[in-house]
């Protein structure tokens, strides 16, 4: 517990006004037994309140006394001609005495009351910071989520839009894959599998008129690692470069568009270093075929 603010708190001034709870008192007992410093404020309230109530006190008027005495004494004569004894008559100073006990009482009530707003004053003060606390912490806590679910339906939303791009972008090359199957400006040249890869196919496609070529694999004996595929066209007799086989190619998942050639007689696929090579290496011959 954090004596201090405990002392700064008005329940000691309440305690020693006498207006806190019986279970309140018990407490503010047991935390002047425990802590010197509650029992020393405890006293210096004590002490400052009986200064307070001393320096507001009021002195009876002079000869009070004595008036009083004359009164009675009046009374007890009166009363051996009349009868019973009667009231004692006072003088017409005589109110003055109650001024007295009329303003230490409203002073010392003050304190108590004065006590008890500032300690009602700290509650509120402290309720209206504990709720406004809480109401931040909910409010943050709402932002974040806002902001993570925004982010969510950001990274989604992008997701989708590539997803349906990639989409779009196989539907138009399928159909333009279908397209250069069902023209009749292309040539069929199926590329058959050698004594070294009996089991290969391979397939040309080839438009003289626009020096287009696209090969379709249908089968090829799987690379080693560092080797590719290259189609070379056959014009002459002399081999010309039409371009490298990607791995989509080579698995037959795609029509490939390789490398414009003029001119050709035949087609042939061998491997070849990873990059390609100026010149055909014959020992690796895997598929071949005439137009």
């Amino acid at each position: 517990m954090d004596i201090q603010q405990y002392i700064e708190s008005g329940m000691l001034e309440q305690y020693v006004l006498g207006t806190l709870t019986v279970r309140e008192q018990q407490e503010v007992e047991q935390l002047a037994n425990e802590f010197p410093a509650v029992q020393a404020e405890i006293s210096r309230i004590q002490q400052d309140l009986d200064a307070y109530a001393a320096a507001h006190a009021a002195t009876p008027p002079a000869g009070m006394r004595e008036r009083v005495l004359a009164g009675w004494q009046q009374a007890v004569r009166a009363s051996e001609g009349n009868g019973p004894l009667a009231a004692p008559r006072m003088v017409a100073s005589a109110p003055a005495p109650p001024v007295a006990p009329e303003a230490v009482v409203r002073s010392i009530d003050s304190a108590p009351s004065s006590g008890r707003k500032f300690g009602w004053l700290v509650a509120a003060a402290v309720a209206l910071l504990t709720l406004s606390a809480l109401g931040n912490y909910l409010l943050y806590n709402r932002l974040k989520e806002t902001e993570t679910n925004l982010q969510v339906a950001q990274t989604e939303q992008t997701r989708y839009a590539a997803t349906e791009q990639a989409a779009l972008k196989e539907r138009d090359e399928r159909t333009r894959q279908l397209e250069i199957l069902r023209s009749e400006q292309f040539r069929t040249v199926d590329l058959k599998g050698t004594p070294k890869a009996p089991d290969a196919l391979a397939r040309v496609y080839y438009n003289a008129a626009t020096r287009a070529v696209y090969v379709d694999v249908r089968h090829l004996p799987a690379l080693p690692k560092g080797k590719q595929y290259q189609l070379w066209a056959m014009d002459k007799g002399q081999p010309v470069d039409a371009g490298i086989l990607t791995a989509a190619a080579t698995a037959g998942d795609t029509l490939q568009q390789m490398k414009d050639i003029a001119s050709a007689q035949a087609f042939a696929l061998t491997v070849e270093n990873e990059g390609g090579s100026p010149t055909p290496t014959l020992s690796t011959l895997t598929v071949i075929g005439n137009i």
